[in-house]
């Protein structure tokens, strides 16, 4: 196979035998003056955010919490979250991060699952861990956050809370003497990250110290046009390839960006990583609003924003957004789902400077393994989410789950390499199902071409099987998208007792598109542009489409839907 390399690159890179604790180390040590975060009046340059997470891996061993154990992450996004991270992997604990928003009885259920012997939690979510906690079988300490402007208090300030465990405060785990962090091995446990994975049961993810490491630095060098290296105290340093660097890269400790991905999620929590590898001034964002969004990118210059196409949506449709100076940012990054190429041409529009860098990944390869090279000259295939990272393989597969397909056709998508993770906590059979021989199996339905592009188009159980044949969601939706009246569409299937099934499509329409759209002439749309088997068979028009904490359009619920229409 011939393949394109971004120019300057190399194809390999070398990875550090340190764990995240040295990679933290490494940006304090080089970028120490430099400001980490930035969360309303609370600021933390990179010399402060090591020594306060080394302060609260202390105060955690002083609570009795020993490497190897389990802390949950019960926080919405705040500059707190950062440092309680990186404090529970400098004690040698597993980090496990939690949805703040989910109802206890599904809390708790994540906590007996992990084993949490303790949870960082904050005042606006408190409530739910207290109920959580009652009849957990593992919690016995719990650390509760300040508040801050990315976090606000409960808008209704609640009484008091009573934990059924020991309660600690934040500020106090942080008067601990900054002690140096725990030595743990590379196979030791980072992460135990929820996620529903191909089979839709809530498991989490064993993502090792040796998988979080070298994806943050496959991410990181891909952003930044950068090498890695470990100096004479083991602290892992980042440095440019000059030969490589585009106006899109990220400057090594001379860039801004917006943190406003859930923290709890894998793409927020490792980006944080990626953010401190590369010495960038991250403005932390809670609640995310399109509107205080855009202005902060144009009063903080901001050279980077990452994001779900969903809020790519919601930028887009923000009245006077052409007219807004938002010529800073250079690279725009979406991940977390597939992002549409209509949506890639309007954000080349509001972006003038801006390279719309797309991205794949999944919680059981640690994030990212698929990223669009920051190189406006290089041709991309429409479509496509971009080329495979350093030392990462992917094979396209037939049915069988065992024979590559031939280049460009499609299958589904399997990968290896050194972010592939450990496996499921607690699962053996389900981790012998989707890791096979050094493989992952994604669920994933895509393409390679010849040239080493990958391509997506859906999920392997969203799939439909229209009279025999096989209908593939993604390029519906796409087309869907093109239309100048849509905003978001998503295709399903709907049992059907002559057919099989049928596509059946949710679209949200822009604002102000009126009421001369309709379903029929959506369905025409489509019809104009596939071939009969393909064809959207009904549309259902709907004022927003139901979206996860991450982003991602919620197929079950709409095919809840279409299956009681």
């Amino acid at each position: 196979m011939t393949t394109t390399w971004p120019q300057g690159l190399p194809r390999t890179l070398d990875y550090p035998t340190g764990t995240i604790a040295d990679l933290l180390a490494g940006s304090a040590h080089a970028y120490g003056d430099r400001t980490a975060l930035v969360d309303g009046e609370d600021r933390l340059t990179y010399a402060e955010l090591y020594e306060g997470a080394l302060r609260v891996a202390q105060g955690l061993r002083e609570q009795g919490i020993a490497p190897g154990d389990a802390v949950a992450l019960h926080l919405p996004n705040t500059c707190w979250f950062t440092v309680a991270y990186y404090g529970i992997l400098f004690a040698g604990a597993a980090v496990v991060p939690v949805n703040p928003t989910q109802p206890p009885l599904a809390l708790r259920r994540q906590l007996d699952d992990s084993g949490a012997v303790a949870v960082f939690t904050h005042p606006a979510v408190a409530k739910a861990l207290s109920e959580a906690v009652d009849g957990s079988r593992s919690v016995r300490l719990v650390c509760v956050t300040p508040t801050t402007a990315a976090a606000p208090g409960p808008s209704d300030e609640p009484a008091t809370l009573a934990f059924p465990a020991a309660t600690v405060a934040f500020d106090e785990l942080m008067k601990a003497q900054a002690e140096p962090a725990t030595d743990v091995d590379g196979d030791a446990v980072a992460h135990l990250a929820f996620t529903g994975g191909t089979t839709g049961v809530p498991k989490a993810v064993r993502v090792l110290h040796r998988n979080l490491v070298t994806n943050v630095l496959q991410v990181a060098c891909w952003r930044s046009a950068a090498v890695s290296s470990a100096d004479d105290r083991g602290r892992i340093v980042l440095r440019h390839v000059p030969a490589a660097r585009t106006p899109h890269h990220i400057p090594l400790a001379a860039a801004t960006g917006i943190s406003v991905a859930p923290l709890f999620h894998g793409m927020g929590m490792v980006s944080q990583s990626v953010f401190a590898a590369a010495g960038l001034t991250v403005t932390v964002f809670g609640r995310f609003d399109p509107v205080r969004y855009l202005d902060a990118i144009e009063e903080l210059r901001v050279h980077a924003i990452t994001g779900s196409p969903a809020l790519c949506h919601a930028l887009l449709s923000v009245p006077g957004v052409r007219e807004r100076d938002l010529s800073s940012v250079r690279v725009v990054s979406s991940g977390s789902a597939p992002i549409n190429p209509a949506v890639v041409a309007e954000l080349a529009e509001i972006f003038p400077n801006a390279v719309v860098s797309d991205g794949y990944g999944l919680t059981e390869a640690t994030m990212g393994v698929a990223i669009s090279p920051l190189d406006s000259t290089m041709p991309r295939p429409a479509g496509s989410t971009g080329l495979v990272l350093f030392d990462t393989e992917v094979e396209i597969r037939e049915p069988d789950l065992v024979t590559p397909v031939a280049p460009g056709e499609r299958g589904e998508v399997w990968v290896r390499g050194p972010q592939v993770t450990d496996g499921y906590h607690g699962h053996p059979e389900l981790t012998a199902e989707q890791y096979v021989g050094g493989w992952l199996r994604t669920g994933d339905l895509g393409t390679l071409d010849a040239d080493g592009w990958l391509s997506l188009v859906g999920r392997a159980k969203d799939m439909l099987i229209y009279k025999g044949y096989n209908v593939y969601p993604g390029p519906l939706e796409n087309i869907l998208r093109e239309h100048h009246a849509v905003a978001q569409a998503s295709v399903v299937g709907r049992p059907h007792p002559e057919h099989g099934e049928i596509p059946v499509a949710f679209v949200s329409l822009k604002s102000g598109a009126g009421t001369s759209v309709t379903a029929e002439g959506l369905i025409a749309y489509v019809a104009e542009r596939v071939a009969p088997y393909q064809r959207v068979r009904e549309v259902v028009i709907v004022e927003e489409l139901p979206l996860s904490a991450t982003g991602k359009i919620l197929k079950t619920e709409l095919r809840r839907r279409a299956s009681e229409s």
